[in-house]
């Protein structure tokens, strides 16, 4: 029998049995109080056309949306392994978590990796180790040193960019304000500079994305004027233009209706509760020569301060368009920030979340070997981002090229976020991504910003002993030949093996040209993004 007859059946035989009843006891009319909203929801099932189970199976029908619901709680919690979970494994978040509050952190019974799975990676240690009591347990990088009026010395690990939009106001002043109390720099991405960036007084790296949010006109076009306005704040440090993100490059930025509060539309300059898009490409500039002319300008315009690009690594002639502009121009970003495709703190379809972008270890050793074959790595710093998430993460990075890290989740789970995957919905239930308030108050700034401090400390702390574990006590010093990986489950290289580093100037005209980068570099041209044919 079918469960639309059942329920009719079942509906109307408890009603009758229910009214005859009450002939004889008329409290019993009180189980209408549970039948009745039941009937009606039944009778609601039967006739909404839009979901079939609910149509074919009333009221049982409603908990598969139910358990569809509180799927992601029940995966997390009862059923995943320390070494499962996605995005970030549940082994990741136990240390960002024990990090932020002080708690042990260290493991008993070895390790729960697989050490002969395809994948796994090490850092090789020394018989003379560095005394980790005699290290710099917070080395620092000085950013446009001898191009800038005011360098910045960096820390190694910053907070990675978030827009005030995404993330609620708490959220940002917390993490600010762990900025300010750890001496590191929180990027505030493409949303602008808002009162929750600057209320703590935390360094800033002001980005600047497609939509000029703080450096626009009324029509959104680039503005001289805003953008001194902002860039002068004595909290901006750096300013950094954003090309593209790994979580979703080449579609532009996206914050939904619900999170587009008047504050935000204030800031940014649109109309409140409307989605915004920032277009996927920028208005200022059309081709690479414009592009670092664009950054020279920036650097005038903020009275000397450093200026850099972020891009996610999509076609490798647009990047060596670039360096090519670079050399032609022989101006210079004091940074570059590579962002891998594996990023994830933005909203975007699955398409681009999933299937766009080079991941960061291919795009940073490929941006560091092509700086290199044009002779200019030693003009700019390099920062990555994309899932650094422990000192072992960074030092991965740094063996590759980069000489900064910036990390995104490890700071919003420091500050709260337990990763139940409902940032692009304004329901974020710790009030981290959100701009609902009643949320957003269960987010305690007070308690919060210490966290970020600590976890901090502590993972730069970890790279550190990590570097020492290999004889070294300068991050500088760490390169390719220090990281191995299991390729096959009888097979490891060296990342040197795996990303071979070229010589410096091998792509200059008349150099040796790697045979990797020949078609690419026959492709590009300083004077468009356009592959050439």
């Amino acid at each position: 029998m079918h469960a639309r007859r059942i329920f009719w059946i079942s509906s109307i035989l408890t009603s009758a049995i229910i009214i005859i009843w009450a002939f004889f006891w008329i409290d019993i009319l009180l189980l209408f109080i549970l039948v009745g909203p039941l009937i009606i929801m039944g009778i609601q099932d039967i006739f909404q056309k839009k979901q079939s189970v609910k149509r074919n199976f009333p009221v049982i029908g409603r908990l598969r949306y139910f358990f569809e619901m509180i799927r992601p709680e029940i995966q997390q919690y009862f059923i995943e392994s320390d070494t499962d979970g996605a995005p970030i494994n549940r082994n990741d978040r136990s240390v960002i978590y024990q990090r932020a509050k002080k708690q042990i952190d260290t493991k008993p019974f070895g390790t729960q990796l697989n050490t002969y799975a395809e994948g796994y990676e090490w850092i090789t240690h020394s018989i003379t180790p560095k005394d980790f009591h005699t290290m710099n347990h917070s080395p620092r990088v000085l950013i446009g040193d001898g191009r800038c009026k005011q360098p910045y010395n960096a820390s190694v690990l910053n907070i990675s960019a978030m827009s005030f939009g995404s993330l609620s106001g708490n959220a940002v002043e917390a993490l600010n304000w762990g900025a300010k109390v750890g001496g590191f720099a929180h990027n505030t991405g493409e949303g602008g500079i808002s009162n929750h960036h600057l209320k703590n007084g935390g360094d800033i790296i002001w980005q600047i994305g497609t939509g000029y949010f703080g450096a626009r006109d009324l029509e959104g076009n680039f503005s001289a004027d805003a953008f001194m306005k902002n860039a002068m704040h004595p909290n901006v440090k750096m300013i950094e233009v954003k090309l593209s993100q790994g979580a979703k490059p080449g579609h532009g930025g996206i914050l939904p209706g619900k999170k587009n509060t008047p504050e935000i539309a204030a800031i940014r300059g649109v109309e409140p509760y409307t989605t915004v898009f920032s277009p996927p490409y920028h208005s200022a500039f059309s081709t690479p020569e414009g592009l670092i002319l664009f950054v020279e300008k920036l650097r005038d315009l903020s009275g000397g301060k450093p200026v850099g690009f972020k891009l996610c690594i999509g076609r490798k002639s647009e990047f060596l368009s670039i360096c090519k502009a670079m050399v032609k121009l022989n101006k210079y970003p004091d940074f570059i920030t590579v962002d891998g495709g594996e990023g994830g703190t933005g909203a975007a379809p699955p398409e681009f979340t999933n299937f766009v972008g080079m991941p960061l270890l291919d795009a940073l050793a490929f941006v560091d070997n092509s700086l290199r074959g044009f002779g200019i790595r030693k003009q700019m710093k390099l920062i990555v981002a994309g899932k650094i998430l422990t000192g072992f993460h960074m030092v991965r990075a740094m063996a590759l090229g980069a000489n900064v890290c910036y990390s995104a989740r490890a700071m919003m789970m420091a500050v709260g976020c337990i990763q139940a995957l409902r940032c692009n919905t304004n329901d974020c239930p710790t009030g981290v991504a959100t701009q609902d308030k009643a949320l957003a108050k269960g987010l305690v700034v007070e308690d919060k910003f210490q966290r970020v401090a600590n976890f901090h400390k502590n993972t730069v702390e970890s790279f550190v002993e990590l570097m020492g574990a290999s004889g070294m006590d300068d991050p500088g010093k760490l390169n390719r030949t220090h990281v191995y990986r299991r390729v096959f489950m009888n097979l490891v290289k060296t990342y040197e093996e795996i990303y071979p580093t070229i010589p410096d100037g091998c792509l200059l005209d008349g150099g040796d040209v790697p045979f990797d980068f020949e078609e690419y570099l026959k492709r590009s041209s300083s004077d468009t993004f356009e592959v050439l044919v």
